[in-house]
């Protein structure tokens, strides 16, 4: 019966967090389409009265002569060239744009605004992909690992009897105190100067950078207008790796904390009886078998 009690319990356990999860992706879904559906409206009708207003602008035109136009530039913008400037751009694969990419390859960020266009290049991509991404993955669990280890160290330092829990909470608090600062507060700054970027969007490609989500719609170094030295998205490259590593423990120690919070909320099995039996089995000494005669 105790065994039936806490499988029931598991069963629950996971019901709870399927159906949490399926209410986490609803309510995104709807307040996504609240804030993002009449704006892209809005855009939209936007974009169809510049078109109208630019055939009106140039009647040598005709409307298909445009559209062809628009797709041409869709199809450069596909393929990683920037409408903006001239032929006078940089290119999209020298040495730091390569090496930029190719870390984007490999944690698998995948901006979008790049890819390989010829047929050799994109076979290449698969080939690398499929062994760099684990060892990424092993690369970064190892760094987790050494971040988790000084923690460790920290904490045995600074430990006295009967204060554990406070210099467990004090390590955890500059571990993610010195995180945030390095990794989630300064950079934006610097984005912010260096691509001209508001501190809110500078916020925003960082997050999006770090958590691997990589919409594409803000990426370093890719303003034509702008001058970047050249290692700037190779330090770029670096400063998301170390970034992911961190994220990643982060994410980790939450969700565990998490999920210790919720099987305490709602699983509290029945000490005594998934375990009194075989307690007092042991406790107590075997009594002396009487043979009693017939």
């Amino acid at each position: 019966m105790p065994l039936l009690t806490i499988h029931n319990q598991q069963i629950s356990w996971t019901l709870l967090l399927v159906l949490g999860y399926l209410f986490y992706l609803l309510l995104g879904a709807m307040v996504f389409q609240l804030l993002e559906k009449k704006a892209e409206t809005h855009f939209r009708d936007q974009f169809q009265l510049e078109k109208l207003k630019f055939l009106q602008n140039y009647t040598c035109l005709d409307r298909q002569a445009l559209e062809q136009f628009v797709q041409v530039l869709m199809e450069a913008w596909e393929k990683g060239i920037n409408p903006e400037g001239n032929a006078t751009n940089p290119s999209n694969w020298d040495f730091s744009n390569s090496f930029f990419f190719a870390g984007t390859v490999v944690t698998t960020i995948g901006y979008g605004n790049l890819s390989p266009s010829t047929v050799a290049g994109q076979i290449f991509c698969v080939f690398y992909a499929l062994f760099g991404v684990p060892l990424n993955f092993t690369f970064l669990n190892q760094l987790g690992k050494g971040l988790n280890a000084h923690l460790i160290t920290l904490e045995r330092w600074v430990q006295k009897p009967g204060r554990a829990e406070v210099v467990q909470t004090l390590a955890v608090a500059i571990f993610l105190t010195t995180g945030t600062l390095l990794f989630l507060v300064f950079p934006p700054l610097v984005f912010s100067y260096i691509e001209g970027w508001s501190y809110g969007e500078g916020f925003y490609f960082t997050f999006i950078t770090l958590s691997t989500i990589g919409f594409g719609d803000y990426v370093v170094g890719t303003n034509p207008n702008k001058h970047y030295i050249p290692v700037y998205k190779s330090l770029t490259v670096i400063w998301i790796v170390f970034g992911l590593a961190w994220l990643a423990l982060v994410c980790n120690v939450g969700a565990d904390l998490m999920e210790k919070f919720l099987q305490l909320k709602w699983h509290k099995p029945d000490v005594s009886l998934a375990e009194g039996p075989t307690t007092k089995l042991e406790d107590e000494p075997e009594q002396p078998r009487i043979h009693i005669p017939s």
